[in-house]
């Protein structure tokens, strides 16, 4: 059996609602909603809940650990939360929001603006620094990937936006060899 899926969910702090195969999952930070793939279905028992599969195939092995951690990832966002820091380095790169939108200047010969989503908090404590932070594991992960591929970070210099626990591999230059 999977050992993440046979892992109960503590439900305790929120409030799940199962409509056939969707999970409708509210808490103290908001409210998420996913529908789980027709093979699995879901136990409530008190203040957990269970995700079961049919028979031991190898797609729904796959999908009993999958289900599992997608309920878990939407619990813990409503109750938590997630964030994600991204760090700036380079000479005169920064960072500034501009009402909710948050403005780059990372080297370019023009500013980028970036909106982010309804659902997504964006603050930078420092020019050099960005907070990404939401109830969605998955929608804060694409926001900062997102704002990442603006300028990744170059192995040379190491300027760019990298994740603040991202370790650059560093490269030697031409002279480093003679």
């Amino acid at each position: 059996m999977s050992r993440i899926g046979k892992k109960p969910v503590n439900i305790k702090d929120v409030t799940v609602t199962q409509t056939g195969n969707e999970i409708k999952v509210k808490g103290k930070l908001g409210e998420l909603v996913t529908v789980l793939h027709e093979n699995l279905s879901v136990v409530i028992e008190g203040e957990e809940l269970v995700v079961h599969r049919p028979n031991d195939r190898k797609e729904n092995k796959a999908l009993h650990g999958l289900g599992r951690a997608l309920v878990q990832n939407m619990v813990v966002g409503v109750t938590e939360g997630y964030s994600k820091t991204l760090d700036i380095v380079g000479v005169g790169y920064r960072a500034d929001m501009k009402g909710k939108n948050l403005l780059l200047i990372i080297g370019y010969s023009h500013p980028i603006y970036f909106m982010p989503p309804e659902e997504i908090t964006i603050e930078c404590p420092t020019t050099t620094q960005i907070k990404i932070s939401g109830v969605d594991k998955v929608l804060v992960g694409m926001v900062a990937a997102k704002i990442r591929s603006f300028r990744k970070p170059e192995p040379y210099k190491g300027k760019g936006i990298k994740y603040s626990d991202e370790i650059i591999q560093r490269k030697a230059g031409k002279t480093a060899g003679k």
